[in-house]
């Protein structure tokens, strides 16, 4: 697992390493029962204070993609794939209604919009 932190991000580090973590899991890269490196060990590697670390996974717990054994580490929680892809989609097309909504406020054509989309897309 490779987690890639940028500085000049508005996200706060902590979020950075949530989200790569909860990708790796999303796309199976870690699998269920995985472990994960502990809090110093990532901390360490990633020359960052173990309180962001520790905050990481936290979030991560909170939201069910890990879970803990005090003295063992933190382990990648069984996902149901379906149920995370779902909410996905549904944040997704929340996103998209805002996105129309300007569109239509602007005077964007549908095909403006297609067009767009499909150029932010293949970056």
């Amino acid at each position: 697992m490779q987690i890639i932190i940028s500085n000049s991000s508005k996200e706060p580090i902590y979020e950075q390493i949530t989200e790569q973590i909860k990708s790796s899991i999303l796309t199976g890269e870690l699998q269920e029962g995985e472990s994960l490196p502990s809090m110093r060990r990532l901390a360490k590697d990633l020359q960052i204070s173990v309180i962001t670390t520790k905050r990481a996974y936290e979030e991560l717990e909170k939201a069910g993609f890990i879970y803990s054994i005090v003295g063992k580490g933190s382990f990648v929680a069984e996902q149901n794939l379906e149920l995370v892809r779902e909410k996905k989609l549904k944040v997704i097309e929340e996103q998209l209604n805002a996105v129309i909504a300007n569109s239509r406020e602007i005077g964007l054509s549908i095909d403006d919009l297609q067009q767009l989309l499909e150029i932010l897309y293949e970056e």
